[in-house]
């Protein structure tokens, strides 16, 4: 039986979680911590420091992290070895014990801290937080072991002469689990799913989400993780990556990222193909142009909430965000009005005030890349709302409305990873023409939606565009997937479709070994057709 998804708490005014939460976002803001690796269950300081900030308050420092180097991969991949044989051998319920102890940590003592962290160190605000942070990681450590059970009570046919089993192995070596900044929950999910069927892992998060992964490891410590079975281990992308990819113990890579660094990384694997002891798999969630497709019988107020919400959660910072949208004329001034109205009352500004709906974007790197983009669109199309950027105090970038009269233009194919929302108006009678327009114009293909009271036009975009999409929604922004009800992932470009959230992503980190046994073997070679007539 399945686990039921976690509770969003509403952290409404004067109710216990927003005063607990309140109290620790304080205490975090006025800390400064110390954050080191932790390889082998033991914590190594290499005097290597870089700072976690707010983005939203760049000056604030919140953390001091100490970089991992080439050495402390070695230590980590050691340790992971050195944990396997024992956490391999352990059963599923005693290893899913660990992560279900590490739910119900979450979901209780822990749930302000790391809420906080998210908030804090990736401005996400108190909503965006407690989806990702709190509920969805949860839901992940619950539906996970649940998928594990199940897959485990998947076995082959018996007869009465022989039994027949299969055994999930982990993979022989070690998992390299690379995650991003944008969600917490996905941070991790990517160490532990593997690490749930038996594996170990070596783990580097993302540079500016130091903090809040740090807390993950220390949740799953107070769960009862052994020591080893996941490593963590900070560092420069590169210093990292290269001598796992390069080590023949390498056994897979769960990554989250960006397309470019996954194919790099893919390339390299396959430089590497002839060293490793097996071959790795390969498990990445990338890039996306995500869309929002509108036909002319399409609700107009919940076409407009989903393009606000949809691209401007998060300061459009999600893999699924809505960046590209295609509306008809008919309809185009009014959803125009509509979502520029909700731009303009939209807060943006420190996310301990719970009045924000956008924080900052997460550091100066994306603060300049996204600003390119808003000069790119003053000069080749329409900037309708927004536009603007200040990295004084905070990176932050107003929600911005595009509108261009080119399909291709590179606002409608590139990705941009900010809050910027760019709008393709098509004539209402080229409804056909623009869903082979959607489908072929990005070559990601991880989230997209359609917006049509029309069921026929439903069912024809559903068709048209199967591939366009590995997460679909109906009349809904396409952003917001749940554990168990919306298994997570792309295509194309957007990567290997394993579903985080399914049992199809733990399948990947299995290794599966059928055992016969027969009861009553043959004592003789010959057969019956061999007796002469």
């Amino acid at each position: 039986m399945l686990p039921v998804n976690e509770p969003n708490l509403a952290y409404l005014p004067g109710s216990p979680e927003r005063i607990d939460l309140k109290a620790r976002l304080s205490s975090m803001a006025a800390e400064r911590i110390d954050i080191p690796l932790i390889i082998g269950g033991h914590e190594i300081r290499t005097g290597d420091l870089a700072q976690t900030v707010m983005p939203h308050d760049h000056r604030h420092v919140l953390a001091d992290w100490h970089r991992g180097k080439a050495t402390h991969v070695a230590q980590a991949i050691a340790a992971a070895q050195k944990a396997q044989a024992e956490w391999s051998a352990a059963t599923q319920e005693q290893r899913a014990a660990v992560f279900l102890k590490a739910a119900d940590l979450l979901a209780t003592t822990w749930r302000p801290t790391l809420n906080s962290a998210t908030m804090l160190g990736q401005s996400k605000t108190v909503f965006q937080a407690e989806i990702d942070a709190a509920s969805e990681l949860i839901d992940f450590w619950r539906f996970n072991p649940a998928f594990a059970h199940e897959l485990q009570g998947e076995q082959p046919i018996s007869t009465v002469s022989a039994s027949n089993r299969m055994d999930y192995r982990p993979l022989e070596g070690v998992v390299y689990a690379v995650t991003p900044f944008n969600f917490t929950s996905i941070a991790g999910n990517l160490p532990t799913a593997p690490a749930l069927m038996g594996n170990t892992v070596v783990w580097k998060p993302a540079a500016s989400s130091i903090l809040s992964s740090y807390y993950v490891m220390r949740i799953l410590e107070e769960a009862g993780l052994p020591p080893g079975v996941i490593n963590f281990v900070p560092g420069d992308p590169v210093e990292i990556s290269n001598p796992l990819l390069g080590s023949p113990d390498l056994a897979g890579v769960h990554f989250t990222g960006s397309t470019q660094v996954f194919q790099g990384m893919w390339s390299k694997v396959g430089s590497n193909i002839g060293r490793y002891k097996t071959y790795p798999r390969l498990v990445g969630e990338t890039g996306g142009k995500d869309f929002i497709l509108a036909h002319p019988s399409a609700a107009v107020q919940e076409l407009s909430v989903a393009i606000a919400r949809g691209g401007f959660e998060f300061q459009g910072q999600k893999c699924s965000a809505a960046s590209r949208v295609y509306i008809p004329r008919s309809i185009w001034n009014e959803v125009r009005d509509r979502v520029v109205a909700m731009m303009r009352d939209m807060r943006m500004g420190d996310v301990s005030d719970f009045r924000t709906f956008m924080g900052a974007v997460i550091d100066d790197k994306a603060f300049m890349r996204i600003s390119s983009y808003l000069d790119d669109a003053r000069r080749h199309a329409t900037i309708v709302q927004g536009g603007t950027a200040s990295d004084e105090r905070g990176y932050f970038v107003e929600p911005t409305l595009v509108e261009t009269t080119d399909p291709q233009y590179r606002l409608m194919r590139e990705e941009v990873f900010g809050p910027v929302v760019t709008v393709f108006v098509y004539a209402d009678e080229q409804w056909d023409e623009t869903l082979r327009l959607v489908d072929g114009t990005s070559p990601y293909a991880l989230t997209g939606a359609v917006f049509a009271r029309d069921r026929a036009a439903v069912d024809q975009a559903t068709a048209v565009l199967r591939n366009a999409a590995g997460n679909f929604y109906v009349n809904d922004k396409p952003t917001g997937a749940v554990v168990g009800q919306q298994p997570f992932g792309g295509a194309r470009g957007s990567g290997t479709n394993d579903k985080a959230g399914s049992k199809i992503n733990l399948l990947r980190w299995v290794s599966a070994r059928t055992i016969k046994e027969t009861f009553s073997p043959p004592v003789d070679y010959t057969y019956g057709y061999m007796v002469e007539e």
